[in-house]
Protein backbone atom coordinates (compact mmCIF):
# COMPACT_ATOMS: atom_id res chain seq x y z
CA UNK A 1 0.00 0.00 0.00
CA UNK A 2 1.49 3.53 -0.69
CA UNK A 3 1.28 5.65 2.35
CA UNK A 4 0.63 9.06 2.69
CA UNK A 5 2.82 11.83 3.13
CA UNK A 6 3.39 11.96 6.88
CA UNK A 7 3.04 15.75 7.14
CA UNK A 8 -0.32 15.81 5.77
CA UNK A 9 -1.70 12.90 7.91
CA UNK A 10 -3.63 14.17 11.05
CA UNK A 11 -5.00 12.45 13.84
CA UNK A 12 -8.41 12.75 12.23
CA UNK A 13 -7.43 11.03 8.88
CA UNK A 14 -6.28 8.26 11.47
CA UNK A 15 -9.99 8.52 13.22
CA UNK A 16 -11.90 8.22 10.07
CA UNK A 17 -10.15 4.89 9.03
CA UNK A 18 -10.36 3.37 12.11
CA UNK A 19 -14.17 4.16 12.44
CA UNK A 20 -13.31 5.44 16.25
CA UNK A 21 -12.70 8.81 18.23
CA UNK A 22 -9.68 11.14 17.97
CA UNK A 23 -9.34 10.43 21.72
CA UNK A 24 -9.43 7.04 20.97
CA UNK A 25 -6.33 7.63 19.38
CA UNK A 26 -4.79 9.75 20.88
CA UNK A 27 -5.37 7.34 23.97
CA UNK A 28 -3.81 4.01 22.40
CA UNK A 29 -0.93 6.45 20.78
CA UNK A 30 0.51 7.41 24.20
CA UNK A 31 -0.64 3.61 26.06
CA UNK A 32 -3.16 4.40 28.11
CA UNK A 33 -3.42 0.97 29.22
CA UNK A 34 -6.43 1.75 31.55
CA UNK A 35 -8.77 2.84 29.30
CA UNK A 36 -11.20 0.66 28.56
CA UNK A 37 -10.45 0.11 24.95
CA UNK A 38 -10.89 -3.64 23.23
CA UNK A 39 -7.80 -4.95 21.41
CA UNK A 40 -9.95 -4.96 18.63
CA UNK A 41 -10.33 -0.81 18.91
CA UNK A 42 -6.26 -1.22 19.53
CA UNK A 43 -5.82 -3.12 16.25
CA UNK A 44 -7.54 -0.99 13.90
CA UNK A 45 -6.53 2.25 15.49
CA UNK A 46 -2.49 0.98 14.95
CA UNK A 47 -3.38 -0.44 11.63
CA UNK A 48 -4.62 2.89 10.65
CA UNK A 49 -1.61 4.22 11.51
CA UNK A 50 0.73 2.09 9.46
CA UNK A 51 -1.77 2.27 6.18
CA UNK A 52 -1.67 6.29 6.02
CA UNK A 53 2.02 6.69 7.50
CA UNK A 54 0.48 8.64 10.65
CA UNK A 55 3.82 9.92 12.46
CA UNK A 56 2.51 11.46 16.06
CA UNK A 57 3.78 15.23 16.17
CA UNK A 58 3.50 15.50 19.76
CA UNK A 59 5.38 12.68 21.20
CA UNK A 60 7.48 9.94 19.87
CA UNK A 61 11.10 11.31 20.17
CA UNK A 62 13.50 12.27 23.14
CA UNK A 63 14.59 15.61 23.73
CA UNK A 64 18.17 16.90 22.39
CA UNK A 65 18.91 17.63 25.87
CA UNK A 66 18.38 16.90 29.33
CA UNK A 67 17.08 20.17 29.77
CA UNK A 68 13.86 21.63 28.44
CA UNK A 69 11.42 24.48 28.59
CA UNK A 70 8.21 24.62 29.83
CA UNK A 71 4.88 26.74 28.93
CA UNK A 72 2.16 27.23 30.81
CA UNK A 73 -1.75 26.62 29.45
CA UNK A 74 -4.00 28.29 32.01
CA UNK A 75 -7.55 27.37 31.20
CA UNK A 76 -10.72 28.15 33.11
CA UNK A 77 -12.83 24.60 31.77
CA UNK A 78 -11.85 21.60 29.52
CA UNK A 79 -14.51 19.01 30.27
CA UNK A 80 -17.07 21.14 28.75
CA UNK A 81 -15.87 21.29 25.48
CA UNK A 82 -13.80 19.58 22.70
CA UNK A 83 -12.52 22.05 21.56
CA UNK A 84 -10.18 22.88 24.57
CA UNK A 85 -8.53 19.26 24.12
CA UNK A 86 -7.87 19.80 20.54
CA UNK A 87 -6.38 24.00 21.20
CA UNK A 88 -4.08 21.53 23.85
CA UNK A 89 -3.04 19.01 21.39
CA UNK A 90 -2.01 22.28 19.33
CA UNK A 91 0.05 23.97 21.61
CA UNK A 92 1.84 20.75 22.76
CA UNK A 93 2.51 19.60 19.09
CA UNK A 94 3.94 23.19 18.38
CA UNK A 95 5.89 23.55 21.41
CA UNK A 96 7.45 20.11 21.42
CA UNK A 97 9.02 20.81 18.29
CA UNK A 98 11.44 23.08 20.29
CA UNK A 99 11.94 20.37 23.19
CA UNK A 100 9.22 22.71 25.48
CA UNK A 101 6.80 20.76 27.79
CA UNK A 102 3.37 22.22 27.83
CA UNK A 103 2.16 22.35 31.37
CA UNK A 104 -1.71 22.41 31.71
CA UNK A 105 -3.94 23.49 34.72
CA UNK A 106 -7.66 23.72 34.64
CA UNK A 107 -8.80 26.43 37.06
CA UNK A 108 -12.47 26.75 36.80
CA UNK A 109 -11.68 30.35 36.92
CA UNK A 110 -11.42 31.10 40.55
CA UNK A 111 -8.86 34.18 40.60
CA UNK A 112 -7.04 32.91 43.99
CA UNK A 113 -6.13 29.16 41.54
CA UNK A 114 -5.18 31.40 38.95
CA UNK A 115 -2.82 33.91 41.34
CA UNK A 116 -1.23 30.51 43.05
CA UNK A 117 -0.62 29.07 39.73
CA UNK A 118 1.23 31.80 38.32
CA UNK A 119 3.37 32.66 40.91
CA UNK A 120 4.19 28.82 41.20
CA UNK A 121 5.46 29.35 37.49
CA UNK A 122 7.24 32.36 38.49
CA UNK A 123 9.41 30.37 40.95
CA UNK A 124 9.56 27.76 38.25
CA UNK A 125 10.75 30.05 35.23
CA UNK A 126 8.64 29.27 32.47
CA UNK A 127 8.99 30.15 29.08
CA UNK A 128 5.95 31.89 28.69
CA UNK A 129 2.01 31.50 30.06
CA UNK A 130 -1.16 30.81 27.31
CA UNK A 131 -4.44 32.16 29.20
CA UNK A 132 -6.79 30.59 27.70
CA UNK A 133 -10.48 30.30 27.81
CA UNK A 134 -13.77 27.61 26.86
CA UNK A 135 -15.58 30.43 25.22
CA UNK A 136 -14.51 33.22 23.21
CA UNK A 137 -15.12 36.13 25.44
CA UNK A 138 -13.51 39.57 26.75
CA UNK A 139 -11.25 38.45 29.83
CA UNK A 140 -9.61 39.73 32.67
CA UNK A 141 -6.55 37.87 33.38
CA UNK A 142 -5.21 38.44 37.27
CA UNK A 143 -2.40 41.06 37.60
CA UNK A 144 -0.13 38.51 38.22
CA UNK A 145 0.14 37.70 34.71
CA UNK A 146 1.80 40.93 33.92
CA UNK A 147 4.94 39.26 35.43
CA UNK A 148 4.85 36.74 32.92
CA UNK A 149 5.78 36.57 28.70
CA UNK A 150 2.17 35.67 28.36
CA UNK A 151 -0.60 35.83 25.06
CA UNK A 152 -4.08 35.01 25.41
CA UNK A 153 -5.81 32.06 23.79
CA UNK A 154 -9.48 32.26 23.18
CA UNK A 155 -10.00 35.61 24.87
CA UNK A 156 -8.63 38.93 24.74
CA UNK A 157 -8.16 41.59 27.70
CA UNK A 158 -10.09 44.96 27.47
CA UNK A 159 -6.79 46.80 28.13
CA UNK A 160 -5.38 45.34 25.56
CA UNK A 161 -2.30 44.31 27.03
CA UNK A 162 -1.69 40.82 26.18
CA UNK A 163 -1.31 39.28 22.25
CA UNK A 164 -4.52 37.29 21.60
CA UNK A 165 -6.24 35.06 19.33
CA UNK A 166 -9.63 34.15 18.97
CA UNK A 167 -11.36 32.67 15.97
CA UNK A 168 -12.63 35.26 13.04
CA UNK A 169 -16.46 34.06 13.83
CA UNK A 170 -18.37 37.13 11.85
CA UNK A 171 -16.21 35.68 8.50
CA UNK A 172 -17.10 32.35 9.53
CA UNK A 173 -20.73 33.16 9.56
CA UNK A 174 -20.22 35.41 6.35
CA UNK A 175 -18.78 32.33 4.40
CA UNK A 176 -21.23 30.01 5.47
CA UNK A 177 -23.98 32.01 4.37
CA UNK A 178 -22.41 32.75 1.02
CA UNK A 179 -22.18 29.32 0.35
CA UNK A 180 -25.78 28.43 0.72
CA UNK A 181 -26.19 31.70 -1.56
CA UNK A 182 -23.56 30.40 -3.84
CA UNK A 183 -25.93 27.13 -3.96
CA UNK A 184 -28.65 29.02 -4.91
CA UNK A 185 -31.15 29.66 -1.88
CA UNK A 186 -32.38 32.88 -1.41
CA UNK A 187 -34.74 32.47 1.98
CA UNK A 188 -31.84 30.94 4.42
CA UNK A 189 -32.97 30.95 8.07
CA UNK A 190 -30.49 30.94 10.98
CA UNK A 191 -30.72 29.31 14.42
CA UNK A 192 -29.00 31.09 16.52
CA UNK A 193 -26.66 30.47 20.73
CA UNK A 194 -27.71 31.56 23.45
CA UNK A 195 -27.58 35.60 22.64
CA UNK A 196 -25.42 36.26 25.79
CA UNK A 197 -22.58 34.19 23.51
CA UNK A 198 -20.12 36.48 21.67
CA UNK A 199 -19.51 33.70 19.08
CA UNK A 200 -23.27 33.10 19.08
CA UNK A 201 -23.80 37.24 18.04
CA UNK A 202 -20.94 37.42 15.44
CA UNK A 203 -21.99 34.44 13.73
CA UNK A 204 -25.09 35.60 13.13
CA UNK A 205 -23.74 39.63 12.24
CA UNK A 206 -21.71 37.47 9.30
CA UNK A 207 -25.12 36.11 8.25
CA UNK A 208 -26.70 39.58 8.12
CA UNK A 209 -23.57 40.73 6.08
CA UNK A 210 -23.75 37.85 3.46
CA UNK A 211 -27.19 38.65 2.93
CA UNK A 212 -26.88 42.36 2.88
CA UNK A 213 -23.75 41.62 0.35
CA UNK A 214 -26.19 39.54 -1.97
CA UNK A 215 -28.84 42.39 -1.90
CA UNK A 216 -30.99 39.95 0.10
CA UNK A 217 -33.33 41.62 2.76
CA UNK A 218 -33.59 40.57 6.31
CA UNK A 219 -36.53 39.10 7.23
CA UNK A 220 -37.09 38.55 11.28
CA UNK A 221 -39.17 35.49 10.58
CA UNK A 222 -36.48 33.47 9.20
CA UNK A 223 -34.37 34.35 12.55
CA UNK A 224 -34.95 32.08 15.70
CA UNK A 225 -33.02 31.60 18.54
CA UNK A 226 -31.66 28.17 20.22
CA UNK A 227 -29.22 27.20 22.72
CA UNK A 228 -26.19 25.56 21.32
CA UNK A 229 -27.65 21.82 22.12
CA UNK A 230 -29.79 19.86 20.09
CA UNK A 231 -33.62 20.53 22.15
CA UNK A 232 -32.75 23.93 20.81
CA UNK A 233 -32.38 23.20 17.44
CA UNK A 234 -35.37 20.80 17.00
CA UNK A 235 -37.77 23.66 18.68
CA UNK A 236 -36.48 26.58 16.23
CA UNK A 237 -36.33 24.09 13.21
CA UNK A 238 -40.47 23.28 14.07
CA UNK A 239 -41.11 27.32 14.92
CA UNK A 240 -39.46 28.23 11.75
CA UNK A 241 -41.05 25.96 9.36
CA UNK A 242 -44.59 26.63 10.85
CA UNK A 243 -43.65 30.72 10.07
CA UNK A 244 -45.07 32.74 7.49
CA UNK A 245 -41.92 32.18 5.14
CA UNK A 246 -40.83 28.57 4.48
CA UNK A 247 -37.12 28.30 4.66
CA UNK A 248 -35.56 27.06 1.48
CA UNK A 249 -32.52 26.34 3.88
CA UNK A 250 -31.44 26.42 7.33
CA UNK A 251 -28.09 27.51 9.45
CA UNK A 252 -26.99 26.13 12.73
CA UNK A 253 -25.34 28.32 14.63
CA UNK A 254 -23.30 24.77 15.74
CA UNK A 255 -23.66 21.76 14.64
CA UNK A 256 -25.32 20.37 18.04
CA UNK A 257 -28.32 22.47 16.92
CA UNK A 258 -27.83 20.88 13.50
CA UNK A 259 -28.81 17.67 14.55
CA UNK A 260 -31.82 18.84 16.39
CA UNK A 261 -32.68 20.76 13.19
CA UNK A 262 -32.23 17.47 11.43
CA UNK A 263 -34.55 15.57 13.48
CA UNK A 264 -37.01 17.83 12.99
CA UNK A 265 -37.18 17.78 9.34
CA UNK A 266 -37.15 14.59 9.11
CA UNK A 267 -40.12 14.17 11.62
CA UNK A 268 -41.97 16.93 8.95
CA UNK A 269 -41.22 14.46 6.20
CA UNK A 270 -38.52 17.07 4.31
CA UNK A 271 -35.06 15.44 2.75
CA UNK A 272 -31.76 17.26 3.45
CA UNK A 273 -30.28 18.44 0.55
CA UNK A 274 -33.56 17.23 -1.20
CA UNK A 275 -36.49 19.55 -0.52
CA UNK A 276 -34.46 21.88 2.27
CA UNK A 277 -30.39 22.77 2.49
CA UNK A 278 -28.99 22.97 6.08
CA UNK A 279 -25.82 24.16 7.25
CA UNK A 280 -23.64 23.89 10.62
CA UNK A 281 -20.83 25.68 12.66
CA UNK A 282 -17.71 24.49 14.41
CA UNK A 283 -17.54 21.06 12.47
CA UNK A 284 -17.45 18.87 15.44
CA UNK A 285 -16.49 15.06 14.07
CA UNK A 286 -20.43 14.42 14.35
CA UNK A 287 -20.91 16.50 11.27
CA UNK A 288 -19.16 13.52 9.05
CA UNK A 289 -21.80 11.03 10.51
CA UNK A 290 -24.62 12.48 10.17
CA UNK A 291 -27.11 11.45 7.23
CA UNK A 292 -26.55 13.26 4.75
CA UNK A 293 -23.16 14.51 5.86
CA UNK A 294 -23.51 18.17 6.98
CA UNK A 295 -21.78 21.31 5.56
CA UNK A 296 -19.97 23.40 8.36
CA UNK A 297 -17.45 25.65 9.66
CA UNK A 298 -13.93 24.79 11.28
CA UNK A 299 -13.03 26.56 14.21
CA UNK A 300 -9.66 26.67 14.27
CA UNK A 301 -8.60 25.89 17.71
CA UNK A 302 -5.40 23.65 16.54
CA UNK A 303 -4.35 26.58 14.97
CA UNK A 304 -4.81 28.69 17.38
CA UNK A 305 -2.84 26.70 19.94
CA UNK A 306 0.04 26.54 17.67
CA UNK A 307 0.04 30.57 17.29
CA UNK A 308 0.06 30.83 20.80
CA UNK A 309 3.03 28.92 21.46
CA UNK A 310 4.99 30.36 18.44
CA UNK A 311 4.26 33.64 19.68
CA UNK A 312 5.64 32.39 22.77
CA UNK A 313 8.71 31.57 21.99
CA UNK A 314 9.56 33.65 19.11
CA UNK A 315 12.57 35.77 20.13
CA UNK A 316 10.79 39.12 19.66
CA UNK A 317 8.71 41.12 21.97
CA UNK A 318 5.16 40.54 21.81
CA UNK A 319 2.98 43.19 20.49
CA UNK A 320 -0.30 43.83 22.48
CA UNK A 321 -2.17 42.75 19.45
CA UNK A 322 -5.27 40.81 18.56
CA UNK A 323 -5.05 38.00 15.54
CA UNK A 324 -8.45 36.77 14.62
CA UNK A 325 -7.84 33.24 12.67
CA UNK A 326 -10.16 32.32 9.90
CA UNK A 327 -12.60 29.56 10.19
CA UNK A 328 -12.84 27.85 7.06
CA UNK A 329 -16.31 26.75 5.34
CA UNK A 330 -15.98 22.79 5.28
CA UNK A 331 -18.72 21.34 2.43
CA UNK A 332 -20.11 18.24 2.51
CA UNK A 333 -23.91 17.63 1.24
CA UNK A 334 -26.35 19.36 3.52
CA UNK A 335 -26.06 22.53 1.61
CA UNK A 336 -27.07 21.61 -1.48
CA UNK A 337 -30.49 20.94 -2.38
CA UNK A 338 -31.08 18.29 -4.89
CA UNK A 339 -34.44 18.43 -5.88
CA UNK A 340 -35.94 14.83 -6.66
CA UNK A 341 -38.77 13.68 -8.06
CA UNK A 342 -41.46 11.67 -6.52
Amino acid sequence: MVKNDPARVTMKDVAARAGVSQSTVSFVLNGLEYMRISGETRRRVLEAVSDLGYRPRAAGRPPKAVGHGVIGLMFDEVATSPFAAISIEGAQEEAWKQDVIVEVVMTGGRRDYETAVLRKWARDRVEGVIYASILTRRATPPDALAGHRAVLLNCYDKDARFPSVVPAERRGGEAATAALLAAGHRRIAFISGEPWMEASEQRLEGHLRALRDAGIAVDPSLIAEGNFLPSGGRAATLQLMAGPQRPDAIFCANDLMAIGCYEALKELGERISGTIAVMGYDDQEVAQHLSPPLSSVMLPHREMGQWAVTALLDSNPLQPSQIRMECPFVPRESHLQRRKSG
